[in-house]
């Protein structure tokens, strides 16, 4: 009660109602004094209604204030409905509209933090072991009684290991601009030959040596980000490759139509697992053949949001051969 005369609205609102009154009584008493008593009953009943009403609806609002404060910090059972009728109804509205948001957020909040977790997790076991492997061979070459030969082979292995940790960092650092956005794809008109050529072309010398033979066919021109989705393709043939026995094939086919530009990609080695496909194209997963090959499971991941976020899809399925890869560009008209 003391805290609604705190209120200046209030305070003045009781206070004009008493000089009215006190004028309306004194007005009678001058004029006519037959009338004093009912006029005094009726400015008091006016002056305790208005009190009343005012007191109710600070009460109400001081009531919404405190359940604001109460979601606020946190509380989920807080219900609004009560307030939902009145010349709170709008307030109301407007306040569960920010509670929603506020909890969507919240929400949002948590998931990104468990999956900033889960991702630094995943980095650090990716990182770790080859640096184990490293710790290892450089101890093997403190040895001095080790052999030329032996100390030559340490070396080649360590910067193996070297090129994969750095390999990783890069892919890592391209895939955190794509989440956060900051990837500005630059597109331009390239023959589809000149891109696909110029995308196996890190690969060439991998699929050489293991005795694979690496077919291109390709006409037409589409517009894209070249280096972007060099990278993309690049990533797939590389894929293909670690999984293609020696002596194996790998074909990349490009076209376009009036809808989009397609490319399709396959090798002929055993295909890809029932369990391993639902997940290929998952950040850090590895199938239980390339568990064996030493790959991160980043690769493919990398490709597919290279692709999709150049307005296109990417498909993976087994056919009669081996594994098959299909990436499709959409026209932006479409």
């Amino acid at each position: 009660m003391i805290k609604l005369f705190r209120n200046v609205e209030v305070l003045r609102s009781v206070i004009a109602f008493i000089i009215i009154s006190l004028a309306s009584v004194i007005a009678v008493w001058i004029y006519d004094e037959r009338f004093l008593v009912p006029v005094m009953i009726i400015c008091f009943l006016f002056t305790l209604v208005h009190f009343i009403t005012l007191y109710l609806r600070y009460k109400r609002i001081s009531d919404l204030t405190t359940d604001i404060d109460r979601i606020l910090h946190g509380e989920e059972n807080v219900h609004l409905e009560k307030y939902a009728e009145g010349e709170l109804a709008l307030l109301q509205s407007e306040v569960y509209k920010m509670t929603i948001r506020l909890r969507e957020q919240q929400s949002k909040l948590m998931d990104d933090k468990m999956y900033l977790a889960d991702l630094l997790a995943d980095i650090s076991h990716q990182i770790r072991t080859p640096l184990t492997s490293i710790n290892i061979l450089v101890s093997m070459l403190s040895e001095p009684e080790l052999s030329f030969e032996k100390r030559e082979q340490t070396v080649h292995k360590l910067h193996g290991l070297l090129s994969r940790i750095d390999w990783l960092i890069t892919a890592l650092l391209k895939m955190s601009k794509l989440d956060a956005g900051t990837v500005r794809f630059h597109k331009e008109k390239v023959s589809m030959k000149q891109l696909l050529d110029k995308a196996c072309m890190p690969v060439a010398v991998p699929i050489e040596l293991r005795g694979q033979e690496l077919i291109i066919e390709a006409d037409g021109e589409f517009e894209c980000d070249v280096a972007w989705s060099c990278e993309a393709i690049g990533n797939i043939v590389k894929n293909c490759m670690e999984h293609t026995p020696d002596g194996g094939t790998i074909k990349v086919t490009g076209c376009k139509n009036p809808l989009f530009s397609e490319i399709i990609i396959t090798d002929s080695g055993s295909g890809i697992s029932s369990e391993d496909l639902p997940h290929i194209f998952e950040r850090f997963y590895k199938g239980r053949t390339s568990e064996d090959k030493g790959g991160f499971g980043i690769g493919l991941a990398l490709a597919r949001m290279i692709v999709t976020e150049q307005n296109g899809t990417l498909k993976a399925e087994n056919y009669s051969g081996g594994a098959m890869f299909t990436i499709r560009f959409y026209e932006s008209t479409v």
